[in-house]
């Protein structure tokens, strides 16, 4: 019988990449309750356990949004497209604090750079818009899975970025009228989060910019798209 012990999986894996699975993330409950301090590895391996993290859809002056191709190297949903940035805050006190959703904010901006190269003093946390979280559970392959309590943060900036080769693949902008071109191309793998913010949320706030950018959203609802 095959292994599929942690150290088999990893074993032919980007090294830097299987650093970072010893980051500490956090454990939530459903309704986005802290439980405690868990590692990126523990909170994405086989099923999974339930965490918190993030969605950025970086808009520029003409309203275009930023997309990635994700890393080749990356262990879940490699060479996949997403939204600009997803990760997750980490179980630190800056990161932690939901006052005005600042620990979600200040780790965007963290990743922001980790992965684009967009300097950290590009932003101040409160350009950044919190609109919901989404709720969800996708299985990438019997080793590796994401099970997320997802914060969506919007923000508009025309940015410089500088990519990290080993988290992102490439970019490109897209305007709202292309959005479903890009969800349907066959040539495309579409990450799940992605998708389901893509054909639920993200139309209606692409509609209504300048006023979804305006303030945070205090009406919180958890969007559940487990079934």
């Amino acid at each position: 019988m095959v292994s599929t012990s942690y150290d088999s999986v990893i074993a032919s894996a980007d090294e830097v990449q299987v650093k970072l699975m010893e980051e500490m993330v956090i454990q939530v409950d459903e309704q986005d309750n802290v439980v405690g301090p868990i590692s990126k590895k523990d909170s994405h391996f086989k099923d999974g356990v339930l965490h918190r993290a993030f969605s950025v859809f970086l808009f520029n002056s003409d309203n275009q949004l930023l997309i990635q191709k994700r890393a080749a190297e990356k262990i879940t949903f490699p060479s996949f497209w997403a939204n600009t940035c997803c990760s997750h805050p980490l179980y630190f006190p800056e990161e932690l604090e939901e006052k005005n959703h600042l620990g979600v904010k200040r780790a965007a901006i963290r990743k922001l750079e980790h992965e684009l190269g967009i300097k950290t003093d590009t932003f101040q946390p409160e350009q950044f818009k919190f609109l919901t979280k989404v709720l969800y559970r996708a299985p990438y392959d019997e080793n590796w899975s994401e099970y997320e309590v997802d914060h969506i943060l919007l923000v508009r900036a025309d940015v410089k970025y500088e990519l990290n080769e080993n988290e992102v693949a490439e970019v490109r902008y897209v305007a709202r009228d292309e959005l479903e071109n890009v969800l349907n191309d066959p040539s495309m793998l579409i990450s799940p989060w992605f998708r389901l913010i893509s054909e639920g949320l993200l139309p209606q706030w692409w509609n209504d910019l300048d006023n979804v950018l305006a303030k945070d959203n205090d009406n919180v609802v958890i969007n559940n798209y487990i079934q």
